[in-house]
């Protein structure tokens, strides 16, 4: 596929993209999510890749979000099916992915823009981020999973202000609240998001997956995440992973990971 709007640079393992309309303080359309869907969609399937950061271009904004020329005269049915297809082609398969994405959060993350940063495994902001959910501002409310995202990440009573308030908080309270897990200068960011992939990509790929899968089972009604988490630690024990795992600890090497 030829994309248009991301930028897709595989290095040491990890899939960089970026989302590339900085004129647009790389809004999310139509086109740049159904690109997304595509690259991340090839990733899980590449096994070149081992992870995934997602970034913005330029130094002003990871993704100020949504294009809001696209849905302004959406009918209660077309914005319906606006909101699911963010949700199943992009968010939830961030959400679920067995390899890890981190969000490097370059500048603002505006409403679509949080909600993707929010569907990362991992949230490093810069110094000079700003982040909200500014929906109701325009009469609508978060349509990408930010109303469920946020209360998960930051307790209900700080969810509902932010939302209700439609409030821009900078990086550092971000970072008090359990927003992003980590807030570096604009300069440290990017390599510091790659330090960070190195490190997980040092781990067990087929133990990576079991744990992000575990922990999402926490987050579904219906599902009981310590029943899913014994069975995820019984089906690491027949892998090799496992096997060079406890060889390596016990012959006090540096273990050498398959993801088999």
């Amino acid at each position: 596929m030829t994309y248009e709007n991301l930028l897709l640079e595989i290095k040491d393992r990890v899939l960089w993209i970026t989302i590339n309309r900085e004129s647009k303080l790389n809004a999310l359309n139509k086109a740049t999510l159904a690109e997304l869907h595509f690259a991340l969609s090839d990733a899980f399937q590449n096994p070149e890749v081992g992870g995934i950061i997602i970034t913005g271009a330029g130094s002003k904004a990871f993704v100020a979000g949504a294009d809001i020329s696209e849905f302004a005269g959406l009918s209660l049915d077309e914005g319906r099916v606006f909101a699911q297809e963010g949700h199943h082609k992009v968010m939830d398969i961030i959400h679920n992915s067995e390899k890890p994405i981190i969000a490097a959060i370059n500048g603002f993350a505006l409403g679509g823009g949080l909600e993707l940063a929010m569907a990362c495994h991992i949230r490093i902001a810069a110094d000079n981020a700003k982040l909200g959910l500014p929906e109701v501002t325009l009469g609508l409310i978060p349509g990408y999973g930010g109303t469920q995202r946020l209360a998960q990440l930051v307790g209900r009573g700080r969810a509902l202000e932010l939302i209700l308030t439609a409030d821009m908080i900078a990086a550092e309270q971000a970072l008090q609240i359990g927003l992003v897990n980590q807030v570096v200068s604009q300069d440290d960011l990017m390599a510091t998001a790659a330090e960070k992939m190195q490190k997980i990509l040092s781990r067990a790929p087929v133990a990576l997956a079991a744990a992000i899968q575990a922990v999402n089972a926490s987050l579904v009604d219906g599902v009981n995440g310590f029943e899913v988490e014994i069975d995820q630690f019984g089906r690491c024990f027949d892998t090799e992973d496992f096997k060079e795992g406890v060889a390596a600890f016990l012959e006090k090497r540096k273990a050498n990971f398959t993801g088999k």
